[in-house]
This record gives structure tokens, C-alpha cells and sequence, in this order.
């Protein structure tokens, strides 16, 4: 698709194949992540390699991150993941205490000594 469409596409259009693709497979079930640096090192690289791509541009170019992503109109993917987990949780504080997720939230191990 992108040899034949990629030259002729607006940047709108990349962004809203960005969003619905990439994104979605990077942020897909980090509701429960912890991410250490190493992790969010590697979902900011793949995110901008996605978006160089989308771009045109080349590790060569020596364009930052920031100047790519403002380009784009992107945000940040750990950031994006950060928020998603906050608005997971909140979610979860909300629902119903017989709902499965807000057991698990809410589940402390028995003390075996008791």
C-alpha cells in the first residue's frame, strides 16, 4: 500500500493510519504494564521508526524526535500509554465490587501464619 498510495497521501491521513495501526498494536493490553526504561526506550523507538517512515526521513537526517513528532502532530507513546493506564484504573475504581477486574485490583494474599 504505501509504495503505491505513500507519496500521494496527506500527512493527515498517515496520522489516522498511524493511529489506528501502529498505535493500536503498541498500546495493545497495557492496562496492567509496568514498564521499566528499557521498554519505554523500545515503544519510543518503534513509534519513531513508524513515523520517520511515514515521514520520509532517515536516521541520516538526523531529525529529533520532538521536531517528528510536532511534525506529525503525534504525542509521545509512553505518555499515551501512562494516561490510558490512569483512565484504566479509574475505570476499574468505579465499577461494580462483583466485577472481576475490581476483585483482582482489590486482591491481597491471605497471611499463611493466620
Amino acid at each position: 500500500m504505501w509504495r503505491n498510495f505513500g507519496k500521494q497521501m496527506n500527512k493527515e491521513t498517515k496520522l489516522r493510519i498511524h493511529n489506528i495501526t501502529a498505535k493500536a498494536a503498541l498500546k495493545f493490553g497495557s492496562e496492567a504494564w509496568v514498564l521499566k526504561k528499557r521498554e519505554e526506550q523500545c515503544l519510543e523507538a518503534a513509534q519513531m521508526k513508524f513515523l520517520r517512515y511515514l515521514l520520509g526521513i532517515t536516521k541520516l537526517d538526523e531529525e529529533k524526535n520532538q521536531c517528528i513528532r510536532e511534525k506529525m502532530g503525534a504525542q509521545n507513546i509512553v505518555k499515551e500509554i501512562k494516561q490510558y493506564q490512569e483512565k484504566w484504573l479509574q475505570h476499574v475504581q468505579r465499577i461494580d465490587i462483583n466485577r472481576l477486574p475490581k476483585q483482582a485490583l482489590q486482591y491481597r494474599p491471605r497471611d499463611e501464619g493466620t
